[in-house]
C-alpha cells in the first residue's frame, strides 16, 4: 500500500504549510537544525502520521509538538519518514518520569526497582520524554537520543547497529564503535573527563545514541575526535553536518 502512502503524504503537503511564526518560536533555540524546507516538509508528515499525548495534566502545545518533531526528523532528513513507521505515539511528561524495571538474575531471583528517565524508545511502541529535559537540559537532546533508538530497533533489540545500507560495511562499522566504545568506557572506568556523556559507557546501544546526538548538535568536534564512528554515521545519516 505504499501508493495510498505516498498519495496521502502528498495531499498533506498540498493542503497544508509549516507557518513561519510558529516555526520560530519552536526552533530558534536549536541551532543545530538545518535551514531547509525540505526538513519542514518532513516535520508537516510527521505531524500528520504521528500522535502526540501529554502525561500527568501536560497540555502539548503546537510549538512544542514542531520542536520535537524537528529534533526527531532531523536524523531521518535524508531517509525518509518510513524509517518511524509501524508506530505512532510520543507521550510527553511535564518532567522526569519512572518506569518499573524487573530483572532475572543468573540465580534466578527476581530484582525489582524504579528508573528515573528523561525519555524512553519502546520497541514496536510508543517514543516516551520529557518536556523538561528536551526544553533545557544543555547536556543532552533527548529527542535524537530517542529517536536514534528507534532507528537501533529496525533489526531488533538496541545493539548500536540499526540496518546499515546497501554498500556499507558491517565489519569497517563494527570496528570503528568497538574502538571507540571501549576507549570510552576505559576513560570512564578511570574516571577521566570525557567530552561524551558518560551514559554512553551504558551499552553500545547507549553509546550510539549518545554519539548521534553529538553527530548533529557538534559534528566538527565528532569528527575530530572520533573520526572513523563519525564517518560510519555520516554514511548511515546520509548526511555530513560538519561541512
Amino acid at each position: 500500500m505504499g501508493w495510498l502512502t505516498d498519495w496521502r503524504r502528498k495531499r498533506v503537503l498540498s493542503r497544508h504549510r509549516m507557518d513561519d511564526a510558529l516555526w520560530k518560536a519552536a526552533t530558534g533555540g536549536l541551532k543545530f537544525l538545518p535551514a531547509s524546507e525540505k526538513l519542514k516538509s518532513l516535520v508537516l508528515l510527521f505531524l500528520a502520521e504521528k500522535e502526540f499525548s501529554g502525561a500527568h495534566g501536560l497540555e502539548v502545545t503546537d510549538a512544542m509538538r514542531v520542536s520535537i518533531a524537528a529534533q526527531a526528523c532531523l536524523p531521518i532528513l535524508e531517509l525518509g519518514l518510513d524509517w518511524y513507521a509501524g508506530w505512532t505515539g510520543i507521550v510527553v511528561y511535564p518532567g522526569d518520569f519512572r518506569v518499573r524495571r524487573a530483572e532475572l538474575d543468573e540465580h534466578g531471583v527476581m530484582h525489582e526497582w524504579d528508573d528515573e528517565l528523561a525519555g524512553e524508545a519502546m520497541p514496536g511502541g510508543p517514543v516516551v520524554l520529557s518536556w523538561d529535559a528536551a526544553a533545557n537540559d544543555p547536556y543532552i537532546n533527548v529527542v535524537i537520543h530517542e529517536f536514534a533508538h528507534k532507528l537501533d530497533m529496525l533489526n531488533g533489540a538496541a545493539n548500536g547497529m540499526p540496518p546499515l545500507h546497501a554498500g556499507m560495511d558491517r565489519r569497517a562499522w563494527k570496528a570503528a564503535f568497538d574502538e571507540a566504545y571501549q576507549g570510552f568506557c576505559d576513560a570512564v572506568e578511570r574516571r577521566r573527563d570525557t567530552w561524551l556523556d558518560p551514559y554512553a559507557a551504558e551499552h553500545p546501544a547507549e553509546f550510539f545514541a549518545v554519539i548521534s546526538e553529538a553527530f548533529f548538535e557538534a559534528p566538527r568536534e565528532t569528527r575530530r575526535r572520533y573520526p572513523a564512528v563519525y564517518d560510519q554515521l555520516r554514511l548511515f545519516y546520509r548526511q555530513d553536518p560538519a561541512i
